[in-house]
């Protein structure tokens, strides 16, 4: 194990961009690392971490100060370097953070050379990993979606934001569980969070982690008071929260511990994301105590995601109390905002006017004179009449106005659009026999949580019957059949198999990711499983819309948690219709609940915005009335109070519609940046077999199993460092269509954890950093260096400077006249022939040791000429692009009182501090190539 000391100075290997670090203090097994350039704090353990101890030779060149000076010797005391440097001692605590960090011209000195492919590998690699970093789905690359423009918008918007702090508000069935991952997958990868805290209802927890590790690669732990007491144990003094980086838990658990939520808080997070917000109660008297924690987080975190599908529609009083979480300031009363909140409905209604042609009414106008004080409106309004684009024009404007629209998105399923339809097949099965009604009804009271949950026997239960007869007339469709629990499950698995030859699988939450992978691979796969049994947990987070058919064995309470089932199958991108089957014995429980969901809710046919608050109103009263002796006496009144309840409320929806909001959501979704450039890697991937030939440099094996699939066998690997083939063999694909339908499959993309790690593994190693070639091509007694550097910029990584300077190589080329070579390239004659020479170097270090210095010396004048370029083009691009940026927001800010002042000033300052530290950014040498005419070993022998 390396001995790591106080003080001493080290690298990362795998993001040298960091620059210099210095060890700040050890604790257990691990090891932490400052590195002052970047102002990164890093823990690494101390087995394999990605470290490589900063060590400079007598003759080498170190910056101290800013200015390069050669070392001429150098001591060991206590484990820290002191060099001596024009005459007197430098402790290497005083090297700058940034140095000249190289080994390609040690190896080349050395003779110690790779073949000429290994390098070309190399190069190319350097090339792929500056356009991921630079590309604008860094961190989405290999998300595991469909690119759907309004998610992909909210990812742009979320982008542009100083910090991110948004309400998403799309209605059921739109991806508001995507959308906010995607944000959270690029804040991650941009460098602007860190640490993020998912907090969720406890029954979401599990959805959670399975989008974001599956969905997104991103490594999420789930916490929870058994996680939490585990970490204590080890250390009692630490906090359980600083152990991970991105969080998930549950709201309810954290706000009824009072010590774990001060934890919590006490941890620190860059971004903050809650999901079902509108569970968080608040009004002018009080708050419930997830709401006062969430408020306590908000106000000491940057970013801020918060997500409800029923936004200001069931009541101004909790859309205020939302909001204020996100801008307290510019929410501060709830009378103010009821106020404004009528001027913008107002606004809605005239904006709906003019998209249908019509003309505004006297109140409309004069609203709208109000909003654009120094134009002529009735202008603008007789132009609108008649011309699209000034009437889009006119639209614009007011949204630029739209204060709400400025923190909140809301996206609706009739203007988004691609969704099926529902078919709803219910059936009405004979009363069952006394013992089977008997075990009907022990179910049901399990499942509405007043009972312990019973054996389940259903062998004879009439339900099967009806699911053996509906699934041989759906027959040779692929069925999910969801239940409640993994008792369940295996209840109907078993008598499924004991009843037909049918091929079946199940999907529980007692089974790992693995196995849930596999066999949902197996029930996609067309020669597969026919049927998937899944339970209600189980199935959370998963995407079946490649079958059509969805079996109920039995239903949820919780309206909610029946749109998400059927969200399984009705996504966007679904095909064809969802065709939705379920069937209940007559004088049940369940036969109640079927009845209030069809003819009460119409949950069958269309989601439901007001699913929960119908629930809360009458969910006890359809318990108590399944239950009772007198069900069906009481069931049409039950069905009639809630339906009648269900039409109030679908009207108050409906009046509460801002239309406006809804256009500024849509705006830009279908020309969207990110859209087009993830667009154009799809139609690229299909030809490409970089990922593979990577992990061939590792010994990954791979061989095509068709379908876009490849399988990846790491029998032969010869590093650590590929997490995603530790478990054995895996399958892969490159083509998104498959990566959806094949959970179990890698999506091997740039920015994907296993490309990632394999080309950190090869670029912070030595392969291909030196390598010769001999080219007959050339003429006699003539060698060229060719030499590969990489301009990088050490700085915080929230200011993310790829985007405007990515650390693509830059080459030079110089020959043994110590004459430029530009665009140097050998001949392709040599490059066929490299792999079938081997060449010594060893007994020519001697000569070598003379030549290429002077050789490297021309180049490296050459490269910095480059980089000075490519700074100065970088530094200008930076500044006119937030300059503009800059100017936009602030002639936003003059129209709209929902843009804050704090988010021009970080962009002011973002742009200030890039502008600092683009000029710092250097040269660093990665590789050089050694290509020599056919005599010139023998030349090189003589001298």
């Amino acid at each position: 194990m390396t001995s790591f000391v106080p003080g001493q100075r080290w690298s990362s290997a795998a993001e040298p961009e960091l620059g210099l670090g210095t060890v700040l203090r050890l604790a257990g097994r691990s090891v932490q690392i400052v590195f002052t350039g970047s102002g990164e704090i890093r823990q690494y353990a101390l087995a394999g971490a990605p470290l490589m101890r900063a060590e400079f030779r007598p003759g080498e060149h170190v910056r101290i100060d800013g200015v390069e000076r050669t070392v001429q010797a150098s001591t060991l005391t206590d484990g820290l370097i002191v060099y001596r440097i024009d005459g007197r001692d430098v402790p290497e605590g005083a090297l700058d953070a940034d140095q000249p960090l190289a080994r390609a011209d040690r190896r080349m000195l050395a003779g110690n050379v790779d073949r000429n492919d290994r390098f070309e590998f190399r190069v190319e690699s350097l090339e792929r990993r500056a356009r991921t970093q630079s590309h604008p789905g860094h961190g989405v690359l290999g998300a595991r979606v469909d690119l759907i423009p309004h998610q992909l918008r909210i990812a742009e918007i979320a982008a542009t934001r100083r910090p991110a702090r948004l309400l998403l508000a799309d209605e059921v069935g739109l991806g508001k569980t995507i959308e906010a991952s995607l944000v959270v997958a690029q804040q991650l990868a941009s460098g602007r969070a860190r640490r993020v805290l998912v907090l969720v209802p406890e029954s979401l927890v599990n959805q959670w982690f399975v989008e974001l590790v599956r969905r997104f690669n991103i490594a999420a732990s789930v916490f929870d008071a058994e996680r939490c007491a585990s970490i204590e144990e080890g250390d009692p003094t630490a906090n359980p929260f600083e152990d991970a980086q991105c969080v998930i838990a549950s709201v309810d658990w954290l706000a009824q511990d009072a010590r774990r939520a001060e934890a919590a808080v006490a941890a620190g997070w860059d971004l903050l994301l809650v999901d079902e917000a509108h569970h968080l109660e608040w009004s002018p008297e009080g708050a419930s105590p997830g709401y006062a924690l969430v408020e306590r987080l908000a106000a000491a975190t940057p970013g801020l995601l918060l997500l409800t599908a029923t936004p200001e529609q069931l009541g101004q009083a909790g859309h205020f109390a939302r909001l204020r979480l996100l801008d307290p300031a510019r929410y501060a009363d709830l009378d103010a905002f009821v106020a404004e909140q009528a001027q913008w409905t107002a606004l809605s209604g005239l904006v709906e006017r003019l998209q249908d042609g019509g003309t505004p009414d006297p109140g409309q106008r004069a609203l709208l004179a109000g909003l654009l004080p120094d134009e002529d409106v009735d202008a603008r309004l007789a132009a609108a009449r008649t011309d699209a684009d000034a009437r889009a024009a006119l639209v614009d404007a007011l949204i630029d106005r739209h204060g709400t629209g400025r923190v909140m998105v809301r996206n609706r399923r009739a203007s988004v659009g691609g969704f099926p339809r529902r078919v709803a097949a219910l059936e009405r099965l004979p009363p069952a026999e006394p013992a089977r009604a008997a075990a009907l009804r022990a179910e049901f009271e399990h499942d509405a949580g007043r009972a312990p949950e019973p054996g389940y026997d259903y062998a004879r239960d009439p339900r099967m019957d009806w699911l053996l007869a509906t699934l041989d007339a759906l027959a040779p469709a692929k069925v999910l059949v969801v239940c409640r629990s993994r008792a369940k499950v295996q209840a109907i698995e078993d008598a499924l198999r004991g009843r037909a030859d049918l091929a079946v699988t199940r999907f529980h939450e007692d089974m790992t990711l693995l196995q849930r992978d596999r066999n949902a691979a197996w029930f996609a796969d067309p020669e597969g499983a026919r049927i998937l049994v899944a339970s209600e947990v189980g199935a959370e987070g998963r995407n079946f819309q490649f079958a059509q058919h969805l079996l109920f064995w039995d239903l949820p309470l919780d309206p909610d948690m029946l749109e998400q089932r059927i969200g399984r199958l009705d996504r966007i991108g679904q095909r064809g219709d969802v065709h939705l089957h379920a069937a209940a014995c007559a004088g049940s429980p369940q036969a109640l609940l079927q009845r209030w969901y069809d003819e009460a809710l119409d949950a069958f046919a269309a989601p439901l915005a007001d699913g929960r608050a119908l629930a809360q109103r009458f969910g006890d009263r359809l318990v108590e009335l399944a239950l009772s002796e007198t069900a069906d006496a009481g069931a049409d009144a039950l069905i009639a109070e809630t339906r009648a309840a269900h039409a109030e409320l679908a009207e108050a929806i409906a009046r509460g519609r801002d239309r406006l909001l809804e256009l500024a959501s849509q705006r830009g979704a279908a020309a969207g940046d990110l859209l087009a450039a993830l667009a154009h890697d799809d139609a690229d991937a299909r030809d490409d077999d970089y990922p593979l030939r990577l992990l061939e440099q590792f010994g990954v094996q791979h061989e095509p199993l068709g379908g876009g699939l490849w399988l990846l066998d790491p029998e032969y690997v010869t590093v650590d460092g590929l997490p995603d083939l530790a478990a054995g063999k895996r399958t892969a694909t490159f083509e998104r269509a498959t990566a959806l339908a094949r959970d179990d499959a890698l999506f091997l993309r740039a920015d994907h954890p296993l490309v990632a790690a394999a080309q950190d593994l090869l670029l912070s190693g030595d392969l291909g950093n030196a390598a010769f070639l001999v080219d007959a091509a050339l003429p006699p007694r003539t060698a060229v260096l060719d030499a590969v550097y990489v301009l990088e910029c050490v700085a915080p990584r929230a200011l993310a400077v790829e985007r405007f300077l990515p650390p693509v190589p830059l080459r030079a080329a110089v020959d043994t006249r110590l004459q430029a070579r530009p665009d140097f390239a050998p001949s392709d004659a040599a490059r066929l022939r490299a792999a079938d020479r081997e060449v010594d170097l060893a007994p020519y270090r001697k000569a070598l040791g003379t030549l290429v210095p002077k050789m490297l010396e021309v180049v490296a004048q050459a490269v910095q000429a480059q980089a000075s370029r490519r700074i100065e083009t970088a530094a200008a691009d930076a500044g006119a692009r937030l300059d503009a940026e800059i100017e936009r927001l602030q002639a936003l800010a003059r129209v709209n009182p929902a843009v804050r002042p704090e988010e021009v000033q970080a962009l002011e300052r973002e742009r200030d501090d890039l502008l600092a530290a683009l000029p710092t950014a250097r040269p660093r040498l990665d590789a050089l190539r050694l290509v020599v005419s056919t005599d010139f070993l023998t030349a090189l022998r003589g001298r």
